[in-house]
């Protein structure tokens, strides 16, 4: 059997720059992997805010950019959001707007209550609801608010609506 020999001192071999070389590629594909993500959620975000739009139970719908025309006007918005204000709008029926959520779609309906009856006509179509305020007072006769964003010359019909009859509304 050999004899035993022992194996000298000596430092630890330190190699310089060693880990510069093989962490820059992790450090681009670390840097290249966030982008991607960034992307990602830059995406989902953009498709997110384009679905938020739509109505409530109906995902695929789209309701039509103009309301209801009047006397005989055709123009519609040439961009859905062109000129839109928001409008508070007084409902009759207080159940009625308990049942609505911002983002819903809803038709308003004036009724104007006439000695041989009413007359009811729509107003606005597919308007979207942008806030539901908590009611202030418990009178049931009193209606409810509902702020409603439409575009400028169906606030205006609202408003006259408004003054001379009672509104309702209809979820799409």
């Amino acid at each position: 059997m050999p004899a035993t020999s022992e194996v000298p001192r000596f430092d630890p071999v330190r190699v310089r720059g060693g880990m510069c070389l093989s962490g820059r590629p992790g450090r681009q594909r670390r840097r290249l992997l966030a982008a991607v993500l960034a992307l990602i959620a830059i995406a989902f975000a953009v498709a997110g805010a384009r679905d938020a739009d739509g109505a409530r139970g109906h995902p695929g719908a789209r309701p039509p950019a103009h309301t209801a025309p009047v006397s005989g006007s055709r123009a519609a918005p040439a961009h859905p959001a062109a000129g839109r204000v928001t409008a508070p709008v007084r409902i009759a029926d207080a159940a009625t707007v308990r049942l609505l959520r911002p983002g819903d779609r809803v038709d308003v309906i004036a009724a104007a209550e006439t000695a041989g009856g009413g007359d009811a006509r729509v107003v606005a179509r597919g308007v979207r609801v942008t806030k539901v305020p908590e009611p202030l007072e418990d009178t049931p006769d009193a209606g409810a608010l509902v702020v409603l964003s439409v575009p400028r010359d169906t606030a205006a019909r609202l408003a006259g609506a408004s003054a001379a009859g009672r509104l309702a509304v209809t979820l799409w």
